[in-house]
């Protein structure tokens, strides 16, 4: 017999969204149940028994699951529907069956590695603060930063009255009018790269993230991905202990 589950993992293993995300669904009603709208956190079912319909289309339970990596491009959205019209990243999926989300965002003019999949666990940890999984940019700023900017990134700053956690920056390139940047984070605050680059007086120009953990684009075009294997998804959690080490 079937045990109970909740909502939203259900939804997780089933591949709609990360349960984080898959909370938001419920809440904003898109979710029914045996035809029945659900909207508390605390919701049960039984998988075989009831029926679970998402945006009314019906979930079918676990499905295998897949993982991505794509290259992506510039004005490309990572939502799954666009009420302007713009193309969204899945788009560029082609040969791709399986129902795949984002795992987090990129700005329309943010571009690089981004994670796709329909396993809503993976997608929970890669995302949830308390993993720490590092991420790495390479952000075209405005001007040239003062040793002092620099070390406020490393240190923290202020972004909304919040202060982020440590970063690690390296300086790879300057030009007449601009500096290239890598910056390493671990938080996923909305437009944070950006934010936190104002912050300390040095406006972003292009921003592109290079890498989760240790997992990178590598040789990988733009607009193409790559269906990632075990290897792989180890390395988004890999380089941790290196960064701390780095840091201390």
């Amino acid at each position: 017999m079937e045990k109970p589950v909740r909502l939203q993992k259900f939804l997780a293993q089933a591949g709609i969204a990360s349960r984080r995300k898959a909370e938001e669904y419920i809440t904003q009603g898109r979710v029914k149940v045996d035809g029945k709208i659900i909207t508390a956190m605390g919701a049960q079912i039984v998988p075989g028994k009831q029926k679970v319909f998402f945006d009314n289309r019906e979930v079918l339970g676990e499905e295998q699951h897949i993982y991505i990596l794509l290259n992506k491009p510039k004005g490309y959205v990572t939502t799954l529907s666009d009420p302007q019209g713009r193309p969204i990243v899945t788009s560029l999926l082609q040969g791709i069956k399986e129902r795949v989300f984002p795992v987090g965002r990129l700005d329309l003019d943010t571009e690089g590695a981004l994670l796709l999949t329909n396993d809503g666990e993976l997608a929970q940890s890669i995302l949830h603060p308390s993993n720490e999984v590092f991420k790495t940019y390479e952000a075209e700023v405005r001007g040239f930063p003062a040793p002092t900017a620099i070390r406020a990134l490393e240190k923290g700053v202020l972004v909304e009255k919040k202060k982020t956690a440590p970063a690690k920056v390296r300086i790879k390139q300057r030009n007449k009018l601009n500096t290239r940047i890598t910056i390493t984070i671990h938080e996923g605050r909305k437009r944070q790269v950006k934010k936190m680059f104002q912050a300390v007086g040095y406006p972003v120009q292009s921003l592109k993230r290079l890498s989760y953990g240790s997992l990178g684009l590598d040789n990988l075009g733009v607009g193409k991905y790559k269906i990632l294997n075990k290897n792989d998804l180890k390395k988004i959690f890999s380089n941790k202990s290196l960064y701390k080490q780095k840091n201390s």
